[in-house]
């Protein structure tokens, strides 16, 4: 192929979308516009065979007008490149990350209480002989661990990407995630085997005494669940959702010691506190297999549920001088961060002519606001490239 601009390029190159045009590059673009039936001259040392093949001077107007992407490309783009793959990158800075000194204070004051608050309910269990105390002391504990988890990928998530995390530690909320529920996956299992061997054997249990346990315990959980939701800071992340389930889920494992103390002090029917930790383990396994089956999705590099790949097939297609598209791929790197790739197939005359800047402006646009994707890369290809690439790839 033959670049226009620059002899010496290679196979491929990158096309950023324009931004300011001078009048002497809108005299140049009509020059090279009016020249569409020359054939284009191969450059010193290069076959003929790589020159590209001119195409019949055309109105840049979309093939079909009723396409959800297909708006008039009415101006020119301001670089004549011709490649055999042009390749463009597009990007926002808007995402859904932990915000700054306040998300990890709020973090750090919540991991605080949750420590203290386990500290006492084990010497409550210990004291009373309850099973739902204890229960919910373990769950505070891999709480604990959550949370300094959730603190860590706070300030983690705010370094700067190197040549080697070139995403920096945005993904570590994921793992966090991820770890975080397996722990608590962990947790509940055991609490619903112990707690099913308590309702065969179940022994005597101070309910009094739980009670008083219970309400500190559920006391410590509100304040807790206060500090996450001021600012919105429990719907930041991944991450913080997590650390904010987990307290949720502490509050109604206090709620159920609550209830089962108080059947037990007024009936004496001690099998309420197997009863309260069976509750406490099924109100933790459903919402922790959610979030651990949105991680793995995530570290799978799955298609986000808000992008239909066949939809973004449909609109790429319908921008005009698209002939095709293949290895069309979509995943999330964090909370907020999803990104696209694919190869798009296009005339070969918008090789010659500086369509790609346009296209790229329009694919661009196209994605960030049908669906939400401001990261995005495309490699532009000529029909007699596509032909060459790995009969694989979707």
């Amino acid at each position: 192929m033959t670049p226009a601009r620059n002899e010496e390029s290679g196979p491929a190159d990158h096309v950023e979308a324009p931004h300011e045009h001078d009048e002497h590059s809108h005299a140049h673009d009509e020059h090279s516009h009016g020249n569409h039936d020359q054939p284009a001259e191969p450059p010193t040392g290069r076959p003929k065979s790589l020159t590209c093949a001119p195409h019949e001077a055309q109105a840049i107007t979309p093939r079909n007008l009723q396409a959800p992407c297909a708006p008039p490309l009415s101006r020119q783009a301001t670089n004549t490149a011709s490649h055999e793959a042009g390749h463009g990158h597009g990007h926002g800075h808007s995402h859904d990350l932990p915000q700054g000194p306040g998300a990890r204070k709020r973090l750090a004051v919540v991991l605080a209480i949750t420590l203290s608050v386990m500290l006492v309910e084990v010497a409550g269990a210990v004291i009373t002989g309850s099973l739902a105390l204890l229960a919910d002391a373990g769950h505070m504990l891999t709480d604990a661990a959550g949370l300094t988890l959730s603190l860590v990928v706070a300030i983690l998530a705010e370094r700067p990407p190197t040549a080697r995390l070139t995403w920096g530690w945005k993904r570590a909320e994921v793992l966090s995630a991820a770890l975080q529920a397996t722990a608590l996956l962990a947790i509940g299992v055991y609490i619903l085997v112990e707690g099913v061997q308590r309702l065969i054997d179940p022994p005597e249990v101070a309910g009094p005494g739980m009670i008083v346990f219970g309400v500190i315990g559920l006391a410590a959980n509100a304040v807790a669940i206060l500090i996450l939701t001021r600012g919105g800071v429990h719907e930041q992340n991944m991450n913080t959702r997590a650390a904010f389930l987990e307290v949720i889920n502490d509050a109604l494992g206090s709620v159920a010691v609550l209830v089962a103390a108080t059947a037990i002090w007024l009936t004496g029917w001690h099998r309420a506190d197997a009863v309260a930790s069976i509750l406490i383990g099924t109100l933790i396994l459903p919402r922790c297999w959610l979030l651990l089956r949105q991680a793995v999705t995530v570290l799978l590099e799955a298609t986000p549920g808000t992008v239909d790949l066949e939809e973004v097939r449909t609109h790429i297609l319908a921008v005009p001088h698209v002939r095709g598209l293949h290895d069309l791929h979509a995943s999330t790197v964090a909370t907020g961060l999803p990104i696209l790739s694919a190869h798009v197939v296009v005339e070969d005359g918008c090789f010659l002519d500086g369509h790609l800047t346009v296209m790229l402006d329009e694919l661009q646009r196209c994605l960030a606001g049908h669906f939400d994707v401001e990261h995005s890369t495309f490699q532009f290809e000529a029909a007699t490239h596509a032909d060459h690439e790995h009969p694989t790839h979707a």
